[in-house]
């Protein structure tokens, strides 16, 4: 019945939105590259990510070329060209300074441009699920980093984007490095199959030290410093449990099957700088469907101990699968299983099953998955939040939305800061 209830909630907004997409498709053939052709990459948002997942792609693959790079302003769009140019894929960057778009409509110039066939979306979160539906629109293949929204409106525009991407035969794949690690698909394929006996609960710590900030300049407007200052500003990266600490709920997520049915949790700011408004820490009890709990706890304080963990209880032992390795213990303490991550980098071989799918003519869309996991974030955000519960049912069909109308604001567009939200006041829609 859960099962169902998912199903039909999904396949209703894949329904709806897909309409809305292809009444706005630009009209142009949907060509998948197929063979041994050459791949073209355009970039979006090419900071240390997106620098970096250029470098993946061209590395992973052959015949891999950049043909394009958008970003706010010309001076980062040409100084991530000259970046790329002194790297070991220096070769495969083939960008003129024609194909350096600048402003807040550089991924339309882009996505839209002849040559690109794979389009690289790698900005701040809260413009995923805009670029990714422009990109499907314009019918060319996406690796789109996570999380993929930061909240219920672009989790729908999501659903209706893989839908329509699934239907033209266009890929998606999404930052989820964790599917790529050995150690992490065995530890979850043995808790699949029965290992540590019927799942009953887990505890997942996403805990960090402090984070960058980026002070503002003489002369920028509240747009321009809230877009340099991303991180700290809920519209752009969803807070730390959506934009970083999605990792480990996409983990839990694998395990359980699926997204939980429900949230309940606090959190708070005590370390950040005065004008951030997101939390510094984080806590979310995850109900999933199976009646299993899942602890889950993110922070994100300077000096405080670092840790990354996933650990899941069964009726028959534990599994313990975390970024440095998996194993397994039964019921009185004796090791089954122990498995150290090893192999080719999972940054690098997302990028290389991406565009094998591509040539195969095969292509993969997993932005459904990546979406649920980013809501279950986004969830456990207003939870937080609000210091109330919230449902999946709830979340699914929430009114709450965080981005504004892009075809409206300019770097002039005035922007104010909602400040810190304060459990108890604010509201749920």
């Amino acid at each position: 019945m859960e099962h169902s209830r998912r199903t039909f909630i999904r396949t209703s907004a894949a329904a709806a939105g897909a309409v809305g997409l292809s009444s706005m498709a630009s009209g142009k053939p949907v060509a998948p590259v197929k063979g041994s052709d050459e791949i073209r990459l355009g970039v979006v948002g090419a900071g240390g990510r997106g620098k970096g997942a250029c470098v993946d792609s061209m590395s992973s693959s052959e015949g891999v070329r950049l043909v394009a790079i958008g970003e706010l302003t010309p001076e980062l769009a040409r100084g991530a060209r000259d970046t790329l140019k002194n790297t070991r894929v220096s070769s495969q960057v083939d960008v003129s300074d024609g194909n350096l778009y600048a402003g807040l409509d550089a991924y339309k110039k882009v996505i839209h441009h002849d040559e690109v066939n794979l389009v690289i979306l790698t900005t701040s979160p809260g413009f995923r699920p805009l670029h990714i539906a422009e990109a499907v629109r314009a019918g060319k293949h996406i690796f789109s980093e996570k999380p993929v929204c930061v909240d219920p409106a672009g989790y729908r525009s999501c659903i209706a984007s893989a839908a329509q991407a699934r239907k033209q035969g266009t890929a998606i794949v999404t930052g989820t490095m964790y599917h790529r690690q050995p150690s992490y698909i065995e530890g979850v394929e043995r808790i699949h199959r029965g290992d540590i006996g019927r799942v009953t609960g887990g505890l997942a710590y996403y805990c960090s030290t402090g984070i960058w900030y980026r002070p503002r300049e003489a002369g920028m407007t509240d747009m321009q410093y809230q877009l340099k200052n991303w991180y700290h500003f809920v519209w752009l990266c969803g807070d730390q449990i959506v934009e970083q600490a999605v990792h480990n709920i996409d983990a839990i997520n694998w395990i359980m099957g699926g997204p939980p049915v429900r949230a309940f949790g606090s959190g708070g700011q005590m370390t950040r700088p005065e004008d951030s408004e997101i939390y510094d820490h984080i806590d979310i009890d995850y109900e999933y469907p199976n009646g299993a709990m899942v602890s889950f706890k993110c922070r994100q304080i300077p000096g405080a101990t670092p840790r990354v963990i996933n650990t899941i209880v069964g009726t028959e032992g534990k599994a313990f699968v975390n970024p440095g390795e998996a194993h397994i213990v039964d019921t009185d303490g004796r090791e089954t299983f122990r498995l150290k991550h090893g192999g080719m980098n999972p940054y690098v071989q997302e990028h290389k099953e991406l565009i094998a799918s591509i040539r195969s003519g095969k292509p993969l869309v997993e932005l459904e998955k990546t979406a649920d996991s980013s809501l279950t974030a986004v969830m456990g955000r207003m939870a937080a939040y609000s210091g109330k519960e919230v449902t999946w049912d709830f979340v699914t069909r929430s009114q709450h939305r965080l981005m504004p109308d892009m075809g409206a604001i300019s770097f002039e567009t005035p922007i104010k800061s909602p400040g810190v939200q304060i459990p108890g006041q604010f509201k749920l829609i």
